[in-house]
């Protein structure tokens, strides 16, 4: 378990305001300019020799993110984008980042902008977070007025802005070129890659999406060096992570824990156990609602990093932990997560337009057993046909928790349906 002195956010839980004054005395803006001192290659090199991976849920290697940018003499402006368009249900860790920590996030954007030879940060901020969008500002305003950030920022002869950008609240927006159409003033719908952002992103330059989490983090790498970031979890999953635990346990709650630690002892140790006791549990989707749900059997065991929950055909996605126990509807909780992604598709690939709809519908009807047993194996197929096979990740998404449905709780699907036809 993560020791208080090692973890990064220090005010997770607003035990202090999130001002400047509060932020420096808890070490934030601390030998920021002897950070950026060390020049562009040796910020990147220790960011990958930290081993951090993107926390918005893909897990891509950060500094190797970074790395893709051109250099500078390419001529061309370049932009960091950071993704605080938290729209994952079940997802709620960038929120409280905003809200309580924004100098991490600001300092982090300078360093990252540095390191990618960016002129200036927008920060895609989800419509729906009103009060964070404002604490964010006031904190950026203050940076401005210290000197913190803008021209010569920090003292280090570098100029770098930092803006928000207040989104709409769609879901799609989430996806990194889906939020550059959205900040460009256009209807947010995914771009064809290639040509990646890094090449042509925001107004046809060069740019950079990073997830929240993943750029608060990063001054605290630079401060405290890459070897003791990767003291934490295993390899090729490290560092800490902020874990969102909700759902059927008695103290649901944020918290920064080591990465690749047990569910079991993350929800037991920091929310209280599940309602009713552990034997009382039904099943956890480990990453936010789109990746599959593992039953009790699984969370047993598992460990929460990338690799471990991958291995048994899940994903840590957003560390989202929801937590279902045996009162659970397990096929109407999954039928309702079909409604939403039904909702949010934003119709532009035809898989995921009509594929998604055909979801939710035969999920409606498996809810109250209305099917055929042979339909189990269609629905299946059509969750197939839309996986992979559109121009972003949500077509996945939308997929994966109907086939962890159908990989674990066949057998309840198949009970409805025989219990509809007995009473018939």
């Amino acid at each position: 378990m993560l020791a208080d002195k090692d973890r990064i956010f220090k005010n997770l839980y607003g035990a202090y305001v999130p001002n400047l004054r509060e932020a420096r005395a808890h070490g934030d803006w601390n030998s920021t300019k002897e950070i950026l001192s060390r020049g562009r290659e040796e910020i990147i090199k220790t960011i990958k020799d930290s081993g951090l991976r993107g926390r918005g849920g893909a897990g891509f290697p950060t500094g190797l993110k970074w790395s893709f940018m051109p250099d500078p003499s390419d001529r061309r402006p370049s932009y960091l984008i950071v993704n605080a368009d938290e729209s994952e249900p079940g997802t709620c860790k960038d929120r409280d980042i905003l809200r309580h920590e924004p100098h991490k996030l600001i300092e982090g954007s300078l360093i990252a902008g540095f390191a990618m030879g960016a002129c200036a940060t927008y920060i895609y901020v989800r419509g729906e977070f009103y009060n964070e969008a404002k604490v964010l500002q006031h904190a950026i305003d203050e940076a401005y007025e210290a000197g913190l950030i803008g021209s010569n920022a920090s003292g280090s002869g570098f100029h770098h802005d930092v803006y928000v950008h207040r989104g709409a609240g769609a879901y799609i927006c989430g996806e990194e070129t889906a939020l550059i159409e959205s900040l460009e003033g256009k209807k947010g719908q995914p771009r064809l890659k290639p040509p990646f952002p890094a090449n042509t992103g925001v107004w046809g330059c060069p740019t950079t999406v990073n997830n929240v989490e993943t750029i608060a983090v990063t001054p605290a790498i630079l401060r405290r060096g890459a070897n003791w970031f990767s003291s934490f979890g295993r390899v090729n999953n490290t560092g800490t992570k902020v874990f969102c635990i909700s759902g059927h346990v008695e103290n649901p709650c944020n918290v920064e824990e080591s990465m690749g630690v047990p569910l079991k002892d993350l929800i037991n140790k920091h929310a209280g156990g599940v309602r009713g006791g552990w034997e009382n549990l039904l099943a956890v989707i480990p990453g936010g609602s789109s990746v599959p749900l593992i039953p009790k059997a699984i969370c047993d065991d598992v460990l929460m990093d990338f690799d471990s929950l991958s291995e048994v055909k899940s994903g840590l996605g957003t560390a989202a932990v929801i937590v279902m126990d045996k009162t659970t509807d397990i096929v109407a909780a999954i039928t309702k997560l079909s409604k939403f992604y039904k909702h949010e598709s934003c119709g532009q690939c035809t898989p995921c337009r009509e594929g998604t709809g055909w979801i939710w519908r035969m999920m409606e009807r498996f809810t109250t057993g209305e099917a055929r047993l042979e339909e189990i194996n269609l629905l299946e197929q059509v969750t197939l046909q839309v996986e992979g096979h559109t121009i972003c990740a949500f077509g996945d998404a939308a997929a994966w928790p109907v086939q962890g449905l159908i990989r674990h709780f066949r057998s309840e699907l198949e009970r409805r349906i025989l219990d509809r036809a007995k009473a018939a």
